[in-house]
């Protein structure tokens, strides 16, 4: 595995956040913790969302907002859900 790859984390946007970002996903590099990454990507893409109305995934598992980012890691920032 090449070690740029092992550096980053990849990181999902679904809903408004992927509509803000203009992108489904991308890789970042990996570095400090969870909340830390959203708060850097909502000033990059002026997200909406404040990070209490948002939940965090790590690898298709909830995780803590101050979890560290672990390199090879996949994650998904998830906003509410409205039903219908």
């Amino acid at each position: 595995m090449d070690r740029a790859a092992t550096d980053t984390v990849t990181v999902l946007y679904f809903a408004s956040l992927r509509d803000a970002a203009g992108v489904a996903s991308e890789s970042l590099p990996a570095q400090g913790d969870l909340r830390a990454l959203y708060t850097a990507l909502r000033g990059r893409y002026g997200f909406a969302l404040p990070i209490e109305r948002l939940r965090v995934a790590v690898d298709g598992a909830f995780a803590r907002w101050d979890d560290p980012v672990r390199a090879g890691s996949e994650v998904a920032f998830i906003p509410p859900v409205s039903g219908g």
